[in-house]
């Protein structure tokens, strides 16, 4: 069974930037897609963007152009580059694997998850 572990959250005013990572183990992470989610308070979880194993990526509304998914397969992490912060990012981020690389917004799709980090942006 593969495991995730994202790192990187933090504290970060409006218009700032964070970088998140998420490392794998436990598995053959370049042949899976790869996605972001995010959670507030009170809301459902939200898709953030996802990553195919050939480099494809597809980015949730509210961040495209702010947000940049990344990978090396190398070292087994998937990155998502945060620029522009808004309040309305703050969330628990999440990061997801994708066995069978289908590439899909929805998270069920998903085989397993992360623990979260936490994002927090002031205004």
């Amino acid at each position: 069974q593969g495991k995730l572990v994202e790192s990187g959250g933090g504290l970060v005013q409006a218009g700032g930037s964070l970088r998140l990572s998420c490392a794998a183990s436990g598995g053959p992470f370049s042949t899976y897609a790869m996605g972001w989610f995010r959670q507030a308070p009170g809301k459902e979880r939200e898709f953030v963007a996802f990553i195919r194993r050939r480099d494809s990526t597809v980015y949730g509304e509210s961040v495209k152009g702010r947000f940049t998914i990344s990978r090396d397969n190398a070292k087994n992490t998937v990155y998502l580059q945060m620029n522009s912060l808004k309040p309305e990012d703050t969330a628990v981020y999440y990061c997801a694997a994708d066995i069978m690389d289908i590439g899909t917004t929805f998270g069920y799709a998903y085989n397993y998850w992360g623990q979260g980090t936490q994002v927090t942006v002031s205004s």
